[in-house]
């Protein structure tokens, strides 16, 4: 074994965990409201950050940014090998979907017992193992594993409300975007962006229920191809056909649209949530694209579309805020740009 290798792997019987190991990279980016620091043994994993966070606006919720520290391993010992020449063709099949765990004041996840997620609030720090295997889905290492583990930590150092929802706003101002699956957040959330909304975040979103400000990732938009029907041929459905193509769990394709690039507006910092918007699956018809939900009506609805939020200490703070805000229910109109007009109006007070 050559120097190098003996750097990454280290003796076994002397250095059973790797505690000696170089950290071969370290990458600090500012995420969610805090400063993450993560470090790893593997440049294609850091490639994966890259590709989920580079350029990104740098969002600040508290007086004092939080340090939280994350390290991506690779488990190999020969990562030498992760060049293009020694991957095999993928198969078909998908890698086992993440099983959430808790035990130990540690939260985590894991697909099998080669690739997880160990997280600890209180560290401030989470520690994702990928196996080489795993690194060939870099969709499903992403999404299911980096992101999961920046999201939770995120939200559980600074007690934020975490929500299945969109968010778009204007002039600081936001609205949440909710609504079940086949409701159109996506799509308003792209005519949104096009309209030059602020886009915050396609399907999740995180609340301080002190201030009610909200941020997220806003690094890519998931579009159906069916939902470009309503952008014709024009020059930006041209440009998302050209978008790569993930595959959903759920067997849906759909176009990954990098929302760092025009002509996009990404919000520059986090928005002040002044309303809520819940998407409906029916049609207005003739009668009016919006109609008023009363308070009550809002915090049942909270309640039940958001069954992970709901269980968080914070809950109680953030529905009691937002029961004082405009809530809406938003009927599909003809055409997606009739409702970007209704929100305009709505941001606009």
């Amino acid at each position: 074994m050559n120097l190098k290798n003996r750097l990454i792997a280290p003796d076994s019987d002397s250095d059973p965990f790797g505690e000696r190991s170089p950290s071969l990279i370290r990458k600090r980016l500012k995420l969610l409201g805090g400063w993450v620091h993560f470090e790893s043994n593997s440049r294609e994993l850091l490639r994966l950050v890259d590709l989920a966070y580079a350029g990104l606006p740098r969002h600040r919720l508290l007086a004092k940014a939080p340090e939280l520290k994350i390290t991506l391993r690779l488990s190999s010992d020969q990562l030498a090998r992760e060049s293009v020449r020694d991957r095999q063709p993928l198969s078909r099949r998908e890698p086992p979907p993440l099983e959430l765990i808790r035990g130990a004041g540690l939260l985590g996840g894991c697909t099998d017992s080669s690739n997880f997620v160990v997280l600890s609030p209180r560290e401030h720090a989470a520690l994702v193992v990928v196996s080489p295997q795993m690194l060939r889905f870099g969709y499903h290492t992403r999404y299911e594993l980096i992101e999961f583990a920046v999201f939770t930590l995120a939200a559980r150092v600074q007690r934020l409300i975490p929500l299945h929802a969109a968010c778009v706003g204007l002039g600081g101002r936001g609205l949440l975007l909710m609504g079940p699956s086949g409701a159109g957040k996506s799509t308003l959330a792209l005519h949104g962006a096009l309209a030059g909304f602020d886009f915050l975040s396609e399907d999740s979103v995180f609340v301080a229920p002190q201030t009610m400000l909200a941020t997220g990732v806003a690094n890519y938009l998931h579009i159906r191809a069916d939902s470009l029907r309503w952008l014709g041929r024009s020059h930006e459905a041209a440009a998302i056909r050209k978008s790569p193509v993930i595959l959903r769990r759920s067997g849906v394709k759909k176009f990954e649209v990098d929302m760092r690039q025009d002509p996009f507006r990404l919000a520059q910092a986090p928005l002040k949530i002044v309303g809520g918007v819940f998407l409906a699956l029916h049609s207005t018809g003739t009668g009016p694209l919006l109609k008023p939900l009363a308070s009550s009506e809002l915090r049942n609805r909270l309640a039940s579309s958001q069954a992970y939020g709901a269980s968080q200490p914070q809950w109680q703070s953030f529905s009691r805020k937002m029961s004082r805000l405009d809530a809406f229910e938003l009927r599909r109109a003809r055409h997606p740009t009739e409702a970007i007009e209704a929100l305009r109006l709505l941001l606009a007070g």
